[in-house]
């Protein structure tokens, strides 16, 4: 059954968990389409079909069962300390919206739908918790009086991308309990919080390539109507994620994804690590900052674009950069654009500004 309404999800979803049905949270036509709910569901065990974010190609639909989301929503209750009220700032579509509604369910306590700009927050008696991504965290820090209110909930889980350094620092000096959290749909959103994985799950990095794994009882069962897909990212038990990281102090970092890495004039760039350096000596995109993108280039094999909202320049971009990374991570062109393109889940489309860059590509 597709659900669209957030309250409609709530109130299907305790029977879903207990074996009454899959639910397909959606939003849009392209995720219905995908998600093909005339037919049947593949895994009887499944409770969930999420779509992913769609932010690196066409969206897939994540099949997650019973027993992979009730791990998840016990192993983030007793890494916060207990069950509390979750707050849903977030899309239902997606996973990060849509497991604060099935923590609700397995805490016992109904959650309280907020706007995502966060002007109704109010959080009630008892434990309160909250899941934001960067972009409502910043806005909410150039507002005192909704900040103040994030800072009286007892934990305030933030991923769906990487939280940079001084944004983090900002939050922490307004008494936000920020809790960085690494996951995705094929996950039961995250798994792994402020570097420390969560009861249950093990995650590995393959020597060499860096590449993360993930195993444990709050994986998927598959893509649905893809099992190529499928076979390709559960490999032997566990999921073969598109990211990189290390270990550093027993904490997991995330470096970036597996095709982050690009060469430029012969050299290799890693564009996750330029774009950590970009926000902290720029600022972020939402700020005036810059998003990096590599494109495809005849002379230099990948060209890297600078794209911003702001009024920075290309020789600013360079000169302040330039201090920081080499000279093949640096930006050769800087595009501005009145909006940048997001997924329906949030996240910048780098997919999309890439596109605009590319004869004959449509970015929109």
């Amino acid at each position: 059954m597709t659900v669209v309404d957030p309250a409609r999800l709530w109130a299907a979803l305790p029977a879903a968990l207990d074996g009454g049905g899959c639910l397909a949270p959606a939003s849009d036509a392209v995720t219905l389409a995908m998600l093909r709910p005339e037919l049947p569901v593949e895994d009887a065990d499944a409770a969930l079909i999420v779509a992913t974010s769609g932010s690196t190609g066409r969206p897939k639909g994540v099949l997650l069962s019973r027993r992979a989301l009730r791990a998840s929503a016990a192993a983030t209750h007793e890494r916060l300390g207990g069950p509390g009220r979750w707050h849903c700032a977030l899309p239902t579509s997606y996973v990060a919206g849509v497991m604060t509604l099935v923590r609700a369910h397995v805490a016992g306590i109904a959650p309280v739908f907020v706007a995502p700009d966060l002007a109704d927050l109010a959080p009630g008696p008892g434990r309160n918790y909250l899941s934001l991504v960067p972009t409502q965290v910043h806005r909410a820090l150039e507002r005192p009086e909704v900040a103040a209110r994030v800072a009286r909930f007892d934990a305030v889980l933030v991923g769906g991308a990487a939280l940079p350094g001084d944004l983090r620092a900002r939050a922490a000096a307004s008494g936000i309990a920020v809790v960085t959290t690494y996951g995705m749909s094929e996950t039961c959103g995250g798994c792994v919080y402020d570097g420390v994985p969560l009861v249950g799950v093990d995650v590995a990095v393959e020597p060499g390539s860096g590449r993360v794994t993930i195993g444990g009882p709050v994986l998927f069962s598959g893509y649905r109507l893809d099992p190529d897909a499928t076979a390709a990212a559960l490999v032997g038990g566990r999921f073969v994620t598109a990211d990189r990281g290390r270990w550093a102090d027993g904490r997991l970092q995330v470096l970036g994804r597996v095709d982050d890495v690009v060469i430029s004039g012969g050299v290799n760039v890693d564009l996750a690590e330029a774009q950590r350096v970009a926000d902290e000596v720029l600022g972020p995109p939402e700020a005036g900052g810059i998003v990096l993108v590599g494109v495809p280039d005849p002379a230099w094999g990948t060209r890297i674009v600078a794209v911003t909202t702001g009024a920075l320049t290309v020789d600013e971009v360079r000169d302040r950069l330039g201090q920081h990374l080499g000279r093949a991570a640096l930006p050769r062109t800087v595009r501005r654009v009145g909006v940048l393109p997001r997924t329906a889940s949030g996240k910048i489309d780098r997919q999309r500004l890439i596109a605009r860059e590319v004869p004959g590509g449509h970015g929109g």
